[in-house]
C-alpha cells in the first residue's frame, strides 16, 4: 500500500523535479519553434537591458592641415527591466494514492513517480502555453496578461519610440492595382531593414507575416498573388498547400503564415490583421531567464521552468507540486515590429 513517505525522498526534491522537467521536449508552438529568442539566463530577478543607437555620418573632405571632423559618442541607453512571474500549482492527496499497490515490475516509487510527473506535465504545459502569449506580444511590440488587456510590457513606451502606424493592404479591393500587394511587401521589408540597420544580414534575414484568418484567405484569394503562382513551377502549391488553413507560403519576400491560436478567444491574431516581423537577425528577440525564488536556486543561473514540492507539515495529507517560470520576452528594435490589415 503507498504511503506519503516516498515524497520525502530525492527524487521529490526541487532540484530533481526541476532538472527533470527541463530535459523533456517543449509542447508544439509556431513561434516557440521558429527559435526567434535567444536564451539569456540571469542570476537576479530583472535584467539590465542595453540600447546602444549606433549612428553613420558622412565625412566632410577637408584640406591637409585643416582640423579633423570630431566623432559623437553613440548613446546607450540601460534599462532596468524586472522579469514576470507564471506560477501555477496542483495538489496531490493522500487519498488518490490509497490504492497504489506495487505490483509486477513497477515498484510504489514507480507509480508514485508516474503520477507527480502527469500532474507535473499538466501545469507544465499551461505555462508553456503562457510563454507563447508572451512571445506573440514580443513580436508585436506589447505583451498582455493572460486577460488579454492588460499590459505587461510596452517596448515602444520602454524604449521611448512610436509604434509604427498600422498599414491598410487593401485586400477587399474589387479592383487592385497591378502589383500593390508586392509593393506592399518591398514597403515593410524597406522599412524592417532600416529599423534593425547593420543587424539585417542579407540572405539569411527576412519577414514572417503571422495572418489572421480573413486576411490570409483574402490574400490567397488576390489576383495578383494567384497569378504569380499560376504561372510558375509552384502552380501544384497554389492546389495544395498554399491557400489552405493554418498553412504557410512565400510571396514578395515576405512568409506569410495564417497562425492557429485557440480555437475559443484568447491567444491569437485578430482576423483582420498581419504582425510583421524579422527572422534572422542576431540579437533581436531574446529571453531572460531569472533564478527561482528558493534557497535551491538563489544566485544561481535562471531556468526556463521550476518545479518545487510543498509538503502538508501539519497532517500529512497532501503533496504540492508548484510550477514556476520568471521570463522576460524582449525585442531590442521595436520599430521593426510592423502590423498591417486587410481593409
Amino acid at each position: 500500500m503507498a504511503t506519503m513517505d516516498v515524497f520525502s525522498g530525492s527524487a521529490f526534491s526541487a532540484i530533481s523535479l526541476t532538472g527533470a522537467i527541463n530535459q523533456q521536449p517543449f509542447l508544439p508552438s509556431l513561434l516557440g519553434d521558429l527559435s526567434l529568442f535567444t536564451d539569456r539566463p540571469i542570476r537576479t530577478r530583472a535584467a539590465y537591458i542595453e540600447n546602444l543607437a549606433g549612428t553613420l555620418s558622412l565625412v566632410p573632405t577637408s584640406p591637409i592641415g585643416a582640423p579633423l571632423a570630431e566623432d559623437v559618442t553613440d548613446k546607450r541607453t540601460v534599462q532596468y527591466i524586472p522579469t514576470l512571474r507564471i506560477a501555477k500549482g496542483t495538489t496531490i492527496y493522500a487519498e488518490e494514492v490509497q490504492g497504489v499497490r506495487a505490483f509486477g515490475s513497477e515498484t510504489e516509487l514507480q507509480q508514485i513517480a508516474n503520477l507527480v510527473a502527469e500532474r507535473s506535465a499538466k501545469i507544465s504545459r499551461d505555462i508553456q502555453y503562457t510563454w507563447e502569449n508572451m512571445r506573440l506580444g514580443a513580436v508585436q511590440g506589447i505583451v498582455y496578461d493572460s486577460n488579454g488587456t492588460t499590459v505587461l510590457q510596452n517596448w515602444y513606451t520602454i524604449w521611448g519610440v512610436v509604434q509604427p502606424a498600422e498599414v491598410d493592404w487593401d485586400l477587399d479591393n474589387a479592383t487592385p492595382v497591378g502589383g500593390a500587394i508586392y509593393q506592399k511587401c518591398n514597403d515593410a521589408i524597406r522599412a524592417a531593414m532600416r529599423a534593425v540597420s547593420g543587424m539585417w544580414i542579407p540572405g539569411r534575414s527576412y519577414l514572417i507575416g503571422l495572418c489572421g484568418d480573413n486576411f490570409y484567405d483574402n490574400l490567397t484569394q488576390a489576383p495578383e498573388v494567384r497569378a504569380t503562382y499560376l504561372s510558375s513551377s509552384q502552380a501544384q502549391d497554389l492546389r495544395n498547400d498554399v491557400g489552405g488553413p493554418f498553412s504557410s507560403f512565400r510571396y514578395g519576400g515576405i512568409v506569410f503564415m495564417n497562425y492557429r491560436g485557440t480555437d475559443t478567444a484568447g491567444l491569437g491574431i485578430n482576423t483582420d490583421k498581419i504582425a510583421l516581423f524579422p527572422v534572422g537577425v542576431p540579437g533581436l528577440f531574446e529571453v531572460a531567464w531569472g533564478p527561482g525564488e528558493t534557497f535551491d536556486f538563489v544566485n544561481t543561473p535562471g531556468k526556463p521552468l521550476y518545479l518545487i514540492p510543498v509538503k502538508d507539515t501539519a497532517r500529512n495529507a497532501w503533496q504540492r507540486i508548484e510550477a514556476y517560470s520568471y521570463p522576460l520576452f524582449f525585442c531590442t528594435k521595436p520599430l521593426a515590429l510592423l502590423r498591417g490589415k486587410r481593409t
